[in-house]
C-alpha cells in the first residue's frame, strides 16, 4: 500500500512539476509574442482609425469642391451683373445726354432771342445746371467704361508739347473764370501712353486744381524721374497753391464722390476716382505729394520713348474777340433721328440764317442730296433701325463722287466714331455739343469746303 501511496504522490508530484513546467514555458511564450502582439493590435486600431479620417477628408473634399463650385458660380453672376451694369450706363449715357443735348441747343437759341437781362441769367443757370448733369453723366459712362473687361488701351507715342497746347485749349477758360494763372512749361518730350486716356488723366487733374486752390497759381509740367534706371521715365506733374491735404485724406479723395473741401464748387466728385482708374489700366503709376497749408501735387509717371526733341512753346491762349461767322444762305442736310434733337438743331442753325433739310434716316437723306446739293451735312451717330452717321455719310459720298463737309454729332465717345469713321474726314462732336464749338465746328467744316 505504501508503494503504491508512494508511486501516486510521486506521480502528482512530477505532474504538478511538469504542469509548473509547461505554464512557466507558456509565460515565456505569452512574454516572448507580447510586444508583436500589442504591435499588432495597435496596427489594426490605427489602419481603423486612417480609414475613419480618410472618410472623413473625402467628405470635407467633396463638400469644399461644392463651395468652390458654387463660389465659382456667385462670381459669374456677379460678373454678370457687372457687365450688365456696364452695359446699362453706355446705354443710359447715351439715352440722358440726348434730351439734355436738346435742351441745351434750345436754351442757347432762347439766350440768343432774349433782350430781358433777368431772362438771360435765368438761362445761364439753366445751361450751368445741365451741365453739371453731362458731367456727372459722363463721369459715370468713363467709370464704367474703365472697369469694362472689354476696356482696351492704344498705346502710342505722344508729343507732350502737342498734347499741352490742346489741355491749354480744353482748360483756360475755367482757369479764367476763377481768375487762375495756370501755366505749362514747354516740353519736347515724347512718352508711351494712349493718347485719348492721357489726354483725359491730365485735363482731370488740371480741372481739380482749378477748382479747389486757394491761391492765384497752377502749374503744369514734366520732371524727369532720376530712379528709372534703364528704363526712362518722366513725371506728368500738376501743381496748386490749394489748402493741401492731410495724410489720412490723401487716399480717400481718390473715392468716388469725395469732395473734402469748397463744397460748393461744381463738380461730381469721380475726377480723381476716374484718374486712378485710368492710370491702373493704363499701367502709369499714380502719386500724391501734399501737406496742410503747402499746396497739393498730383503727378503720373509716363514711359519715355526715344530722346527728347527741343521743346515746342506753350503759350496761355488769351481770349479774343473773335468775328461772328455769316451762315446766311448755307444749306445744311440735318440727318437726326431724335425729334426733339432735330428741331433744337433746326432752330439754332435756322436763327444763324441756315437753310435746314432736316431727315431721319440714310435714303432720305441720299434722296434730298441729289435732289439740291447741300453745303454741309449734320449728322447724329447712332440712327433707327441700325444705321450709322457713318453710313450716311459714306452713302452720300458714293452717290455724289466726292466727299461733303460734315459733322458726327453724337453722345458717344469721339474717339470710338473717329476710328469706325477711318478716312472721313467729318469732325465729330459728343452730346450736349455747346453753341461755340458747334459754331467752330460749322465753320471749320465750310472753311474746308471752300
Amino acid at each position: 500500500m505504501l508503494r503504491d501511496s508512494d508511486s501516486a504522490e510521486r506521480r502528482v508530484e512530477k505532474l504538478e512539476r511538469i504542469n509548473a513546467a509547461l505554464i512557466r514555458r507558456l509565460e515565456r511564450i505569452e512574454e516572448s509574442r507580447g510586444p508583436a502582439y500589442a504591435l499588432s493590435r495597435a496596427a489594426a486600431l490605427l489602419e481603423r482609425e486612417v480609414m475613419a479620417r480618410n472618410r472623413d477628408l473625402e467628405t470635407a473634399l467633396s463638400e469644399l469642391a461644392q463651395i468652390n463650385t458654387e463660389l465659382a458660380a456667385a462670381r459669374e453672376v456677379a460678373d454678370q451683373a457687372n457687365r450688365a451694369k456696364s452695359r446699362f450706363l453706355r446705354a443710359a449715357s447715351h439715352d440722358l445726354l440726348q434730351p439734355l443735348s436738346a435742351a441745351k441747343l434750345f436754351l442757347s437759341h432762347l439766350h440768343e432771342l432774349s433782350s430781358n437781362a433777368m431772362q438771360r441769367d435765368l438761362v445761364s443757370h439753366l445751361t450751368a445746371t445741365i451741365d453739371s448733369a453731362e458731367e456727372l453723366i459722363r463721369a459715370l459712362s468713363n467709370i464704367a467704361k474703365l472697369d469694362s473687361r472689354s476696356f482696351q488701351t492704344n498705346l502710342a507715342p505722344i508729343s507732350m508739347g502737342r498734347l499741352f497746347r490742346r489741355l491749354i485749349i480744353d482748360t483756360q477758360p475755367l482757369a479764367a473764370s476763377r481768375g487762375i494763372d495756370l501755366r505749362f512749361v514747354a516740353s519736347g518730350a515724347t512718352v508711351l501712353s494712349d493718347g485719348v486716356y492721357l489726354r483725359q488723366i491730365a485735363q482731370n487733374l488740371i480741372a481739380n486744381a482749378l477748382k479747389y486752390t486757394t491761391g492765384s497759381r497752377v502749374l503744369v509740367g514734366l520732371r524727369r524721374d532720376a530712379g528709372s534706371g534703364d528704363r526712362p521715365a518722366v513725371w506728368l506733374e500738376v501743381l496748386d497753391q490749394g489748402p493741401g491735404i492731410l495724410p489720412r485724406d490723401q487716399e480717400r479723395i481718390f473715392n468716388e464722390f469725395e469732395r473734402l473741401v469748397q463744397a460748393d464748387q461744381p463738380g461730381t466728385g469721380l475726377g480723381l476716382s476716374i484718374v486712378r482708374r485710368a492710370c491702373e489700366q493704363l499701367g502709369h503709376p499714380l502719386e500724391l505729394i501734399s501737406e496742410p497749408g503747402r499746396g497739393s501735387r498730383f503727378r503720373v509717371r509716363l514711359p519715355l520713348v526715344g530722346p527728347a526733341a527741343p521743346p515746342a512753346r506753350v503759350e496761355a491762349q488769351r481770349t479774343r474777340p473773335r468775328e461772328a461767322p455769316d451762315f446766311a444762305g448755307r444749306r445744311v442736310l440735318l440727318i437726326e433721328n431724335d425729334i426733339a434733337m432735330q428741331q433744337a438743331f433746326a432752330f439754332l442753325l435756322r436763327g444763324w440764317g441756315m437753310e435746314v433739310w432736316a431727315v431721319t434716316d440714310v435714303e432720305t437723306a441720299r434722296i434730298f442730296a441729289a435732289r439740291d446739293l447741300p453745303d454741309l451735312v449734320l449728322t447724329d451717330y447712332r440712327l433707327d433701325r441700325g444705321e450709322t452717321g457713318i453710313q450716311a455719310l459714306r452713302a452720300l459720298a458714293a452717290d455724289l463722287g466726292r466727299e461733303l463737309p460734315a459733322l458726327i454729332v453724337s453722345a458717344e465717345t469721339a474717339h470710338a466714331i473717329r476710328a469706325e469713321a477711318g478716312d472721313l474726314t467729318a469732325e465729330v462732336l459728343e452730346k450736349p455739343v455747346a453753341e461755340e464749338d458747334l459754331r467752330r465746328a460749322l465753320q471749320a467744316a465750310l472753311r474746308r469746303r471752300a
